[in-house]
């Protein structure tokens, strides 16, 4: 074989000086590589730039749970991400932040999951296209009563005044199936109120209901501050899970729980009470930009000691449940983020 540069002469009779500049001319040309390839990585910024502009985010009712996390969250946010505004925008509850979604007056809210089945099974316009970022905590049904109220379990509410969350809110949809469950017609067995947590306690303290129903991660202050003013009761309704569960598959995201005895210490003086729970969900749409969802879920996985210490239903928000999200599936922003941080 011959050198196609030197025609008729032998590779292996080149000048022995020649071989070898050309190898280090090799090696130095390998080492400027490296040295200008991290150059690049230390002076130019990796991947792309932070998502900026404004997000709507749908809450819920003054001195609810879902209000006191959408503003802890916003701090988050705005904090982690400053090129990203989060608006808050006040609701009645899980199924007005289903439609203010839908209808793109919300970019993201926080709605129960028996709420979202709701809305999927109605087969309404732009059900399909929810998505979900994370599973979040769960919420816990309270039936609050003065402490002498001869109520002791659902079905004695009849005849009474029952406060029963507003009208497009998670708590009223709950509240209807566990009245169903109990044996108690709605519209004829009790006078129901529909009132938010923000005016429930208050009406309670003055004797215009005689009890409310409320649906919200534990402790909530609203509940809270009644029982340091009042002698309350809360009356247990794990008795209620077997016919609900003969109620299915409306009611299939409900499960049993246990208030801890020390969720409302005043109240419960150590004893823990028999339930129902339902988990929460933050739900976007399949349009939201994949980069600003990813963002809000890191944000929102990181910010779970914070937000915890402020709202205690924050800290059962945790990363290996967080993808269980069903009955929807996750928005591509999110998993990107859940695949990140896979162990």
């Amino acid at each position: 074989m011959t050198d196609s540069r030197a025609p008729g002469r032998p590779w292996g009779h080149l000048p022995r000086a020649k071989r070898c500049g050309g190898s280090r001319l090799f090696q130095g040309a390998a080492v400027l590589t490296v040295v200008f390839g991290l150059l690049a990585w230390w002076l130019i910024p990796g991947g792309p730039p932070p998502p900026r502009g404004t997000i709507t985010f749908a809450t819920g009712v003054p001195t609810g749970v879902y209000q006191q996390y959408g503003l802890l969250l916003q701090q988050r946010v705005e904090r982690d991400v400053p090129g990203l505004t989060m608006k808050l925008e006040p609701s009645q509850g899980s199924v007005q932040n289903l439609d203010m979604l839908i209808s793109g007056k919300a970019d993201f809210t926080l709605a129960q999951s028996d709420a979202v089945a709701a809305h999927l099974k109605s087969g309404g316009e732009g059900t399909d296209e929810l998505r979900a970022v994370a599973r979040l905590y769960d919420d816990y049904m309270q039936l609050v009563v003065p402490a002498e109220s001869p109520v002791r379990r659902a079905r004695d509410l009849r005849g009474l005044r029952v406060g029963m969350g507003e009208e497009r809110s998670g708590v009223s949809l709950v509240a209807g199936r566990l009245l169903e469950a109990a044996g108690l017609e709605r519209a004829e067995d009790i006078e129901a109120v529909p009132a938010g947590i923000d005016e429930m306690p208050r009406m309670l303290r003055r004797g215009e209901l005689d009890a409310f129903f409320w649906s919200g991660g534990l402790p909530t202050g609203a509940v809270e501050n009644l029982a340091v003013r009042d002698h309350i009761r809360l009356v247990p309704l794990g008795d209620l899970m077997p016919r609900l569960h003969r109620m299915e598959p409306e009611t299939r995201h409900y499960r049993a729980a246990v208030m801890p005895g020390d969720a409302y210490p005043s109240v419960q003086q150590g004893e823990p009470v028999n339930t129902i729970a339902v988990a929460n969900l933050l739900v976007t749409t399949e349009q939201a930009d994949p980069a600003v969802t990813e963002a809000l879920t890191r944000s929102l996985i990181r910010s779970r000691d914070d937000i915890g210490r402020q709202v205690h239903a924050a800290q059962k928000v945790d990363l290996r449940t967080a993808i269980y999200t069903g009955p929807l599936p996750l928005h591509d922003g999110a998993q990107r983020y859940y695949r990140a941080v896979k162990p």
